[in-house]
């Protein structure tokens, strides 16, 4: 199974477990008029949301290049994975801390606890499922590097956004039930909108660093070092190539990959022999690495391409 498709499973696991969750949250907040549970609740929508438009921007990044799109609709992944995290933020996080505003300033007793904390119960269960297997998934994409690490290179954003909101789930969920508690003890019905408005701080800060990684793929993100170094090996092992100048590799979708290669050839070469070393360049990149879907070859001297990246970069750019 390919790694695209794994990480679909993930998103369709959380999908199923959200939409379950949300309905029972949204049938305990009407019981017991409960802010932080309203909250959970909303959460669970927005993440229910979230994972149909994960699904959607897998779809649409997978549909064939046209005249309109010559290289494809890859990005169009990164573009929903971006929307996604921007519904986080808006709608999760700033229904939770207007809820939790309002129930603070106007406070209602909670008038059986029980059933929250029976669903929410429920709801660790289910979503700690979803991020054991969202957690499993990530573990195998993370190898000896770093978390942090792993969701920096990662250039498949729901491999990582699953995580990211059913951590944030996870420890509403104890936020939620902690509000209940306390304000139950207490007898202070405020506490629990002390807790909406946790959860909803909890929510902004995850659709935060969600935005930013999102962004970066969204305008253009490199290649691995590992794919980059691969691709100029196998330039430089040509015969008919004197030199490779600079390897372009970007990312337009998680296994889609665009490759621009400015290399120099010998200068005994005739256009019919330089014709056919790219052709087998083509071939050779290929079979290494089926992700590249578009690869353009500019012959071009170690001179004029350097005068050209001094003119466009200042001479700043990193070769090869």
């Amino acid at each position: 199974m390919s790694e695209t498709a794994l990480s679909k499973n993930v998103v369709y696991a959380a999908l199923v477990g959200n939409l379950f969750v949300a309905a029972t949250k949204f049938v305990a907040a009407s019981l017991t008029s409960s802010s932080s549970m309203l909250s959970e609740a909303v959460h669970s929508l927005v993440d229910t949301g979230n994972e149909a438009l994960l699904l959607y921007g897998y779809f649409r990044s997978s549909q064939r290049p046209d005249d309109i799109h010559p290289l494809g609709y890859g990005r169009e992944l990164y573009f929903w994975s971006f929307i996604v995290s921007l519904l986080l933020f808006a709608i999760g996080a700033g229904v939770s801390i207007y809820e939790g505003i309002t129930h603070f300033l106007s406070p209602e007793p909670i008038t059986d606890p029980t059933v929250n904390y029976i669903v929410l119960a429920l709801s660790a269960i289910f979503e700690g499922t979803s991020w054991w297997i969202a957690l499993r998934r990530f573990g195998k994409l993370k190898g000896r590097r770093g978390y942090w690490e792993t969701v920096r290179d990662s250039k498949d954003p729901p491999s990582f956004m699953v995580l990211f909101e059913d951590t944030a789930a996870l420890i509403g969920i104890a936020i939620a039930a902690a509000g209940n508690f306390a304000a139950q003890y207490w007898n202070f019905s405020a506490i629990d909108g002390i807790a909406s408005i946790l959860i909803g701080i909890v929510l902004a800060i995850a659709a935060t660093v969600l935005a930013r990684e999102n962004k970066a793929l969204l305008i253009g993100e490199r290649a691995s070092d590992e794919v980059v170094n691969s691709i100029l090996s196998l330039a430089i092992s040509e015969p008919s190539v004197d030199g490779a100048n600079n390897v372009f590799a970007i990312h337009l979708a998680p296994d889609q990959i665009l490759v621009a290669l400015s290399l120099e050839f010998s200068d005994e070469l005739r256009t019919p022999q330089i014709e056919a070393a790219v052709v087998q360049l083509e071939e050779r990149i290929r079979a290494k690495h089926p992700e590249v879907i578009r690869l353009f070859v500019k012959p071009q001297t170690r001179r004029t391409f350097e005068k050209m990246r001094a003119e466009l970069y200042g001479g700043s750019e990193k070769t090869h």
